[in-house]
């Protein structure tokens, strides 16, 4: 899981984000001063479209299919990666198949093909998103292999820039409950809560609750 600077946070006031840990698979608020995630300027209304349509066929969070596009090609649908991965959410040659993604050049497509392969592995690790990120970035074979994140910086820092990334936009969409709202409204929205620990060593972990 990419790479794309943040806005300067500025003056902002502090709200409340999510944020993984990639052990426990659980995600929770913590307050913050969130980054605003920048408009996809380049995918213009086609993608915002098609990822809304898509979102809702999987059920799962738009934000989730943005930040994952924004990492993996910044809104480019024309994107090829040196091992080959294509398109909008860079689906190697082999995943495309796999889900029935016959031009990974188009926008609808590939995102329907992303999503679909987001939603297997969120059900392959129940619904662990520091999983199943770090298996749409290095492959379900390498986190097989290690049981956890693989130690590979790319899929560390992928994992990382993801979690970033959809912990502002979650924060950017969620509005501000009334004062008299119960607590537990704002825990039941799902993928919504993530939770960055640092560990003794200096080490990050992104748990999804």
């Amino acid at each position: 899981m990419q790479a794309a600077g943040l806005p300067d946070r500025g003056a902002a006031p502090r709200k409340t984000v999510v944020r993984a840990d990639r052990r426990t698979g659980k995600l929770v608020r913590v307050s913050v001063v969130p980054a605003v995630p920048p408009a996809p300027s380049a995918a213009g209304g086609q993608v915002q479209a098609a990822v809304e349509r898509v979102a809702g066929e999987q059920s799962l969070p738009p934000e989730l299919l943005h930040s994952v596009i924004q990492v993996e090609s910044n809104y480019n649908p024309n994107a090829v990666s040196p091992k080959g991965a294509q398109g909008l959410m860079q689906l190697i040659p082999a995943t495309a198949r796999r889900f029935g993604v016959a031009d990974a050049f188009d926008p609808l497509e590939n995102i329907r093909g992303g999503a679909a392969y987001l939603k297997y592995l969120l059900g392959l690790y129940g619904g662990n998103y520091t999983l199943a990120l770090a298996a749409y970035n290095a492959g379900e074979g390498a986190v097989a292999r290690y049981g956890d994140v693989p130690p590979f910086p790319e899929t560390r820092d992928y994992v990382k820039q993801v979690a970033d990334r959809l912990a502002a936009r979650m924060s950017a969409a969620e509005p501000v409950a009334p004062a008299e709202a119960k607590p537990a409204a704002a825990a039941a929205a799902g993928p919504s809560h993530i939770e960055e620990i640092v560990a003794p060593d200096g080490g990050v972990r992104y748990v999804t609750r």
